[in-house]
């Protein structure tokens, strides 16, 4: 590659988990079944929303893209983790360390919009009931994950525009098993304050206005459960949020702690064990929360999978 970067380093030697060769080998098998069965799920899903007819509505569309994005996001970190897993030292160019930066951080501040939208759509769903078909058309469905991942991947654009102008000149090696912002801005050799500022500014949009429409939804939707005389139909007006409120409650608390901070973490070995959950953890376990708590997905995904593509679409949502 050459000194073509203003005499930066042209690569990276990513740490990854030292451990001892025993657990590095457990580790590896353990994660590479997560990784695959996160793909499989994944898929299933995308394929079924997509195929079933009685799923073409915005709550399944929404999950489709999500589902979508966690095929892309798995596929960006988690071969990095297996690669540490294998070895304890991980080499990677300058630019390949860039590119899965930008793409990772794309993806998460997608996702972060997303299950904004999910939760305004279920908003819609249990409290303006009659009027959801008007309120949530397909059209706007399409216009609000298309904005998810536009506004993803436009603040990954303006992230990585401050972070690739910075100089890196040695020491190469990142305490983590892929390229995250904060390894990378205590490695640099130059002023990484304004780098720090528009970091924290767009985590903070990215990630604290998506969670305040996530509690203002779930706000006004307990307050509508309140109100519905019998427990049973509290139960069941709750049962179609839960899910969603779980892969919340997961996917927000870890980023939060790991990338609302006004500046980079000095220490990673607790970041790169939360990393481990919002970037496997979390991607294997929606589908089997969504799956698990919506009867209509485990039945489309049944007779997906044996293969009978045709059923009735009156089930109610």
């Amino acid at each position: 590659m050459g000194n073509w970067s203003r005499g930066h380093i042209v690569e990276f030697v990513l740490v990854g988990f030292p451990t001892s060769p025993p657990l590095q080998c457990l580790l590896f098998v353990l994660f590479l079944a997560i990784y695959l069965l996160t793909l499989l799920e994944n898929a299933l899903i995308v394929s079924t929303v997509w195929l079933t007819p009685s799923l073409h509505r915005p709550m399944y569309f929404f999950l489709g893209h999500l589902s979508f994005l966690e095929l892309w996001y798995v596929n960006v970190t988690v071969p990095r983790l297996l690669g540490a897993f294998l070895t304890q030292e991980r080499r990677v160019s300058y630019v390949g360390c860039m590119t899965q930066l930008y793409f990772f951080i794309a993806l998460a501040c997608t996702e972060c919009v997303l299950l904004a939208v999910m939760a305004y759509d279920r908003y819609l769903a249990i409290c303006e009931p009659l009027r959801y078909p008007s309120l949530m058309p397909s059209s706007l469905a399409i216009r609000l994950a298309a904005s998810s991942w536009g506004s993803g991947f436009l603040s990954s654009m303006m992230k990585l525009l401050f972070i690739s102008r910075l100089s890196y000149c040695g020491p190469n090696v990142i305490n983590h098993f892929f390229c995250d912002i904060s390894p990378l801005l205590n490695l640099t050799c130059s002023d990484k304050e304004h780098a720090e500022l528009v970091d924290f500014l767009l985590a903070l949009v990215m990630i604290l206005l998506p969670l305040l429409a996530v509690v203002s939804s779930y706000a006004a939707i307990m307050a509508a459960l309140l109100r519905i005389p019998t427990a049973q139909g509290r139960r069941k007006a709750f049962s179609t949020c839960a899910s969603h409120l779980a892969v919340v409650v997961i996917y927000y608390s870890s980023t939060l702690f790991t990338y609302a901070r006004p500046q980079a973490m000095s220490t990673f070995n607790h970041n790169k064990v939360i990393s481990v959950l919002y970037t496997v953890i979390v991607p294997f376990l929606n589908p089997a929360i969504y799956c698990l708590r919506n009867k209509e997905v485990k039945d489309a995904l049944r007779k997906s999978v044996l293969g009978r593509c045709h059923y009735p679409r009156d089930v109610p949502d």
